[in-house]
C-alpha cells in the first residue's frame, strides 16, 4: 500500500464505530491513537540530514523499499515518517508499505532473533533481489530495550523509556543507519 492509503487506514481505525481485531481492544485502539499523534509530529516537525538527502538523491538505479509495519506498533510511529521523507526525494525509490499481520506476510523472510518484530525495512534492487535490511528499531534504542528486557522492567517503564529515547535523537540515527546500508 502507499503511505497515503496507510495514513488512511489509521483514520479508519480511529473512526471506525465498530473496530475489527485487534482494534476492537482498547489498547489496541489507544495505541493506534497514540501513534497517529506521533506520527504526525514527526512528519511535521523531523528533517532529514542533508547528507542524508544528498546520498538519496544519488540513487542512480530503481529500488523498491518495503516496510513491514501496523498501526498498532510504537516503534513504526517513529520511524515510518523518516523513511516516508527519505522515499520521497527520489522518483526511482518506489515505497511500500505492507502489513506484518496480513498477506503476505513478508515479514516470515525477515524476523528479528526468530520474532515478527517491526517495522522492517526491506530494500530491493528492480529485479526483486535484497539489497539491504534494517529494522527493528535503531541500534542504541535496541540496546535500551535489551537492557530493560534484562531487567525485567515493567512493560510502562519500558514504553516511557523507548518513547523518550525517540524523543532525544530527532529521528538521526534511523537516517544514519539506513544511509550506512545503501
Amino acid at each position: 500500500m502507499t503511505f497515503q492509503t496507510y495514513t488512511a487506514l489509521f483514520e479508519q481505525i480511529l473512526h471506525d464505530s465498530n473496530p475489527q481485531v485487534p482494534y476492537d481492544n482498547k489498547d489496541y485502539f489507544d495505541y493506534v491513537k497514540l501513534n497517529w499523534s506521533r506520527m504526525n509530529r514527526w512528519l511535521k516537525k523531523g528533517q532529514l540530514l542533508p547528507a542524508v538527502e544528498e546520498k538519496i538523491k544519488q540513487i542512480s538505479e530503481p529500488q523498491n523499499w518495503i516496510l513491514i509495519t501496523e498501526p498498532w506498533c510504537g516503534d513504526a510511529a517513529h520511524s515510518v515518517p523518516f523513511i516516508q521523507m527519505m522515499a520521497e526525494l527520489n522518483p526511482l525509490i518506489h515505497l511500500d508499505l505492507e502489513l506484518r499481520d496480513a498477506e503476505p506476510n513478508r515479514i516470515q523472510h525477515y524476523l528479528t532473533n526468530g520474532g515478527k518484530a517491526i517495522p522492517k525495512l526491506v530494500v530491493q534492487n528492480a529485479a526483486g533481489e535484497d539489497l539491504a535490511v534494517w529494522g527493528p528499531r535503531p541500534v542504541g534504542c535496541q540496546e535500551l530495550f535489551h537492557e530493560m528486557q534484562q531487567k525485567q522492567a515493567p512493560f510502562e517503564e519500558v514504553k516511557t523509556r523507548l518513547q523518550n529515547w525517540y524523543n532525544e535523537h530527532n529521528g538521526v540515527e534511523i537516517q544514519e543507519e539506513i544511509i550506512a546500508l545503501l
